[in-house]
């Protein structure tokens, strides 16, 4: 719709944005700034421009919340802000890592790193998003062509540094060889994927893979380790690290998760050992009172829709960690997180799950705990 400038004007619930109208009369109150902001008086109902562009990036109106806000532009006037070109570099100061800056050189960034930065950035401008910016907030899982996308570029497989697994894949669309592969395309690949303004889609996006995999890919035993690899890095499952509970987040070693083995050694119980009255308290509070002799994980990333659980369990030798497949006895169940609910953050309850023996990462004599601190270093 075309807005004469006068018209717009007297509007005070309108405001115009780079020759753009935009209708706030709904909006206000839902402001993230507050509803003052939008009142002061070279704000309501006038060119807003450059006090919107002093606050905001320009990704911000390309959200689809914000989006639909646009009623029209305005008579005679034409657009002078464009948003940065697909895959292209920023211009904005400092906006760049400064080996990708004119004028800086780096000794540790090869051709290779340059190329597979433009592929990623490509990627992640087209693909990633997009989408990332349509379910942030709605926390649906991202969609298969997304994972097509990813697995096409073997992102799984690379998220997990460098190493025996990248051999005879494809990486970047050959942009770099498996043996080239270093920390550095990994940094890039951390720094472009933060691009998507979307912190709980980030996570989102095979987060569990990156977290719990690898003990997968250096405690399993071979015949397990190449079936769920396989799985995994083809897009196929996804694997979440369940350790974090009421008591036991930083102090890993304090899990109370449970793993009786059979007589017969063949396979673990993994349920509950709900005994103190605190946990107890708890239990009746948060839950239900049937919950009781169940084993509850907090705050899992990619619980929601993980097919594999990397699990931290004490047994009566010590700590062990079991790979649990989903399955009978196992729930979940989606939770809100402050980043976004896209991140699929569940509530993991464990109940009388039955977990073959060979499904035991690492040591099973009580030396879990290795398996679990082995990977936080990359991790975090």
């Amino acid at each position: 719709m075309k807005i004469s400038l006068e018209y717009a004007l007297e509007h005070p619930q309108w405001i115009i944005i780079d020759s753009k109208v935009y209708d706030l009369s709904k909006f206000g109150i839902m402001h993230p700034g507050g509803l003052s902001v939008l009142l002061e008086s070279d704000v309501a109902g006038r060119d807003a421009t450059e006090v919107f562009f002093g606050l905001h990036r320009y990704e911000v109106l390309r959200r689809p919340q914000y989006a639909r806000l646009l009623i029209g532009t305005v008579i005679g006037e034409k657009e002078t802000i464009f948003p940065r070109e697909i895959g292209a570099l920023s211009k904005v100061p400092y906006a760049e890592p400064t080996w990708l800056s004119a004028g800086y050189h780096s000794p540790y960034y090869r051709e290779h790193h340059r190329s597979f930065q433009k592929v990623l950035r490509t990627f992640v401008d087209e693909i990633l998003f997009p989408d990332a910016q349509a379910l942030q907030e709605n926390g649906k899982k991202p969609g298969k062509a997304v994972f097509d996308a990813l697995v096409s570029l073997n992102v799984h497989a690379m998220r997990l540094g460098p190493g025996e697994h990248l051999k005879g894949r494809k990486l970047m669309n050959g942009t770099v060889k498996p043996e080239e592969f270093d920390c550095f395309h990994e940094l890039i690949m951390g720094q472009e994927m933060s691009r998507i303004h979307a912190r709980g889609y980030h996570d989102g996006v095979a987060g569990g893979n990156l977290i719990g995999l690898p003990a997968i890919k250096n405690f399993a035993k071979p015949a397990l380790r190449e079936k769920v690899l396989g799985e995994v890095l083809d897009g196929k499952k996804i694997v979440c690290l369940a350790i974090s509970e009421a008591f036991a987040g930083s102090d890993v070693a304090g899990t109370r998760t449970f793993a009786k083995k059979s007589a017969d050694g063949s396979y673990y119980t993994v349920t509950g050992g709900r005994t103190d009255l605190q946990l107890i308290m708890m239990t009746l509070i948060l839950h239900r009172y049937e919950d009781f002799d169940k084993r509850l994980e907090k705050w899992i990333t990619n619980g929601h829709f993980a097919d594999y659980f990397v699990t931290g369990c004490r047994t009566e030798k010590g700590m062990i960690v079991l790979l649990i497949e989903r399955g009978e006895g196992v729930e979940t169940k989606h939770i809100n997180t402050t980043y976004g609910p896209a991140s699929g953050t569940a509530f993991v309850t464990f109940d009388q799950v039955k977990v073959p023996a060979e499904n035991v990462l690492g040591p099973d004599n009580g030396g879990g705990l290795i398996v679990i601190l082995s990977n936080f270093n990359h991790e975090r």
